[in-house]
């Protein structure tokens, strides 16, 4: 399912979005001037589970250094669809909940469910030695939020039906919580993947990042039941 909007108008313009959206396209332009060197620059920045463990069994590794790779992959991508998929979630979903939280206290929640994710994919993979790069962890955190704070909300999306596509209105709830059960179903079949070697999806990292983010949106204001359609 592809969500193409939701139906609530944010009440205030969405800055903290916009600017997680523009640094995020333009560290990928950044990724594709970067040529021959980008393998080494995705190893470097991106989050190797392997390295992590390795950086928290040393003392002389400062916290700095241990944590930082976790903060920038976080705004890594592997492709157009890798980037597009994230942000386009991340723009319907999170003018909405950054309209609840403010500004700054959602930046500092992105973060936050970013690092969750990124450390749930690192405790389930912790030899793993490839790279993690994307913002799905933290993204996931924003879908996670966005299924307490706003529960009657609807969603458009365009859903695949055999060799057609089709245009459905779903109520917000159903569509997250089906998108969580795929990661979830998804994750569970990849947990005997060889960890050494593990690519692809980093399916924990979207679990982890959902559930932090439902965690977190009970903790935030909620306002009274209304029904959007």
């Amino acid at each position: 399912m592809i969500p193409l909007r939701d139906a609530i108008p944010a009440q205030s313009f969405p800055a903290a979005t916009v600017l997680l959206i523009a640094l995020n396209v333009l560290t990928f332009v950044y990724e594709l001037s970067l040529g021959s060197e980008l393998d080494m620059f995705i190893t470097q920045y991106g989050a190797v589970p392997l390295r992590f463990m390795w950086a928290w069994q040393r003392e002389d590794v400062s916290t700095v250094k241990r944590f930082l790779p976790l903060v920038t992959s976080m705004f890594l991508h592997g492709g157009w669809l890798h980037l597009g998929g994230n942000m386009l979630y991340l723009w319907i979903f999170g003018d909405n909940v950054e309209d609840r939280l403010g500004h700054v206290r959602f930046l500092l929640f992105y973060s936050a469910c970013g690092l969750v994710a990124a450390l749930t994919q690192i405790y389930v993979y912790p030899t793993s030695r490839i790279p993690m790069v994307g913002a799905s962890g933290a993204v996931a955190g924003v879908l996670g939020a966005y299924l307490i704070l706003f529960p009657y909300s609807r969603v458009l999306a365009l859903i695949p039906i055999l060799f057609f596509f089709q245009i459905v209105e779903l109520p917000a709830s159903l569509f997250l919580v089906f998108w969580f059960l795929m990661q979830f179903l998804s994750g569970a079949v990849s947990i005997t993947d060889d960890p050494y070697l593990t690519g692809g999806v980093a399916w924990w990292a979207h679990i982890g990042g959902f559930v932090s983010g439902v965690a977190l949106g009970f903790l935030f204001p909620k306002r009274k039941r209304q029904l959007w359609i």
